[in-house]
């Protein structure tokens, strides 16, 4: 549940209040971290990216602010620089503008905690061990706008590796519903050992998880909606250990 107004800061962000600040390095794990959490606000009502919002939050909760109306004014307190590498919205070439507190309150009251939490859990496994740091990478379909194939629209489900944001594969399928099938041939040559695959809770079923963690020994986390709209919590899941 997000917490009272004013006097503390949601309760998925509590895991925060005690780590270290961010650091400039660890912006882009952070953001790619935050990317996997679904957006629940209408796309016609979105002036800021959610997860420019989630990682001023966080940036703010980590720098020692402990309410809804410290973590704006944090936010509205930063320079150039810091907003671009949160993912702040760029309105002109050299200014990021950041969310109101209300847009900030109103946001984090939408997202699902329970998957925030997670997904903070694990960007804090990752910065706090890195010896243990382990390869991220992400699956994702998107429909291509005006894009067309035999009269349907062109539906693609690729992967991309968190840190340098670029594709591994990509392979076209039947629409969202492809995506299922699609998991396995995307990922089929590969090499994930070790790594954490992250996607949204559509792929939230047993064959993908024991695709991964046996056929790929790799580790995932499944978070965002379901495959009907509603809410879902995250799901995770890691190879056996020798498989490091």
């Amino acid at each position: 549940m997000p917490a009272e107004p004013s006097s503390s800061i949601p309760a998925a962000l509590t895991q925060l209040a005690h780590a270290d600040p961010l650091r400039p390095v660890d912006a882009p794990g952070l953001l790619a971290y935050l990317a996997t959490v679904h957006d629940p606000r209408r796309a016609s009502g979105r002036r800021h990216p959610l997860v420019a919002i989630l990682a001023m939050a966080a940036a703010a909760v980590l720098a020692g602010a402990r309410s809804m109306t410290a973590i704006a004014e944090w936010a509205a307190d930063t320079p150039q620089p810091v907003r671009a590498a949160l993912g702040a919205r760029r309105d002109a070439p050299d200014r990021w503008v950041v969310p109101a507190e209300a847009t900030i309150r109103r946001a984090l009251g939408r997202v699902d905690p329970t998957v925030l939490a997670a997904v903070i859990g694990a960007w804090l496994s990752d910065r706090d061990h890195p010896a243990q740091r382990r390869r991220a990478v992400a699956v994702d379909g998107k429909t291509l706008r005006g894009a067309k194939r035999d009269g349907r629209q062109v539906h693609l489900l690729a992967v991309m590796d968190h840190a340098t944001r670029a594709v591994l594969a990509q392979r076209q399928v039947n629409g969202a519903p492809g995506e299922v099938p699609g998991l396995a041939p995307l990922l089929a040559h590969l090499d994930l050992a070790g790594a954490v695959v992250t996607a949204d809770a559509l792929q939230t079923h047993r064959e993908a998880a024991e695709f991964l963690v046996t056929g790929k020994q790799a580790h995932y986390l499944f978070t965002g909606c379901c495959g009907n709209g509603s809410r879902g919590a995250a799901s995770a899941g890691r190879a056996p250990s020798g498989w490091r």
